[in-house]
């Protein structure tokens, strides 16, 4: 296994835990067409109890591909993570509110009343996503933020020194924002929607095939073309402009980071296997979106969309990263930008984690059996009158 290998290997399964994550907003999706796929209390109880059985999974996927970005490549979560703090704060708070919101909505002595957790289940499942979407739309765009590569070199002898009372600063944001800047590009705007439209999408096509319930399952039909027609409006939109816009590529020799024109639709056209990739994705979803408005019966849905979401997101993150692209580009300092091979950890511990890693499929399948365990039985009207209901 060569350093380049570890490098790829480790974008490939952050790519992968990210394309997961994205997926798993059906939870975030469904909670916030609740009050409309619920149209009682009764209906409104059912979707929450449905969500509140996954959202552990979207949860810990969250912090499982922060700490994979973490110990893999450390330059980013130091830039990202600790620069635009502000954005990323919001969407962990917002999660928080969701944990807390599922355990206190319905307990006796909630001073604050149902509805108001209820409106913090839906801040949750816009908000969100509509980051969520954003923070991707930045490894296309780019960030406001600079890296001092000279620190790097300080910083390694200030520890040879033994000053450990000096720590130069590394990264930081070009300016106050702290991240929220990138909501004033309106293309990061259209993919954040497009997420948010896509967890509608997904959400919806859970609830209809996990509750067992005609009146949900009949507004969720109507519910799912008003959530799949921006959806695909807004993701054909930025799909376009993101094969025809310039790219961030670098020269993997003197590691200069430059312009180039068509670099993605580059990337597609010589990493055919992505293309082929986001196609079969973009199938399986528009196949699980038509089929359930066409067949009424049809309720398994989310499964190919499901399936399709993460082949998409997948293909889109890797072309982001890999064929010589700069993943983080800042918009401040384009040499500044984030490469695999200038931001990730040593290959001791790229190739250490590589071993930990195979026990992965392990995870994956305890993971399915808890699923298929927790889903054995379709939620009905009785589940929620018992004790342990959200």
């Amino acid at each position: 296994m060569t350093y380049e290998f570890l490098q790829h290997y480790w974008c490939f399964i952050v790519s992968l835990l990210g394309a997961i994550l994205v997926f798993l907003l059906f939870v975030q999706g469904a909670n916030s067409v609740a009050r409309s796929l619920g149209y009682t209390e009764e209906g409104r109880r059912l979707v929450y109890n449905s969500t509140g059985r996954k959202w552990e999974f979207t949860f810990t996927t969250l912090v499982t591909f922060g700490g994979a970005f973490f110990a893999s490549f450390p330059l980013f979560y130091s830039t990202s993570f600790g620069g635009a703090y502000w954005l990323w704060m919001i969407i962990l708070f917002t999660f928080v509110l969701q944990a807390v919101s599922y355990e206190f909505q319905n307990k006796i002595g909630n001073f604050l009343g149902p509805k108001t957790f209820q409106f913090f289940l839906t801040l949750n499942g816009i908000v969100g996503p509509l980051l969520l979407g954003g923070a991707v739309a930045t490894f296309f765009e780019g960030s406001n933020f600079i890296i001092a590569k000279d620190n790097l070199v300080n910083s390694q002898l200030s520890t040879l020194n033994t000053q450990l009372d000096i720590t130069p600063v590394i990264s930081s944001w070009a300016n106050a924002s702290h991240g929220l800047d990138a909501l004033l590009n309106p293309w990061v705007l259209i993919l954040g929607f497009a997420v948010v439209f896509l967890a509608r999408v997904l959400g919806i096509l859970y609830v209809m095939n996990n509750v067992n319930d005609e009146d949900i399952r009949s507004r969720g039909s109507v519910r799912l073309i008003g959530a799949a027609v921006p959806f695909v409006v807004l993701f054909v939109a930025y799909l376009v402009h993101l094969l025809v816009k310039d790219g961030f590529a670098y020269n993997p020799e003197t590691g200069v980071i430059f312009m180039e024109p068509y670099k993605y639709l580059n990337n597609f056209i010589e990493m055919w296997y992505l293309l082929i990739l986001l196609l079969i994705g973009v199938v399986l979803v528009l196949f699980g979106i038509g089929k359930t408005i066409v067949s009424k019966d049809y309720i398994s849905g989310i499964w190919p969309a499901g399936i399709g979401t993460v082949l998409t997101v997948l293909a889109l993150l890797l072309c982001c990263a890999w064929n010589n692209t700069a993943y983080y580009p800042s918009t401040a300092d384009l040499q500044s930008s984030l490469t695999l091979q200038n931001s990730c950890s040593s290959e001791f511990t790229l190739r250490t984690m590589f071993y930990v890693s195979l026990l992965v499929p392990f995870v994956l399948a305890y993971i399915v059996y808890a699923w298929r365990a927790i889903d054995a039985k379709k939620l009905d009207k009785e589940e929620i009158q018992n004790d342990h209901a959200y």
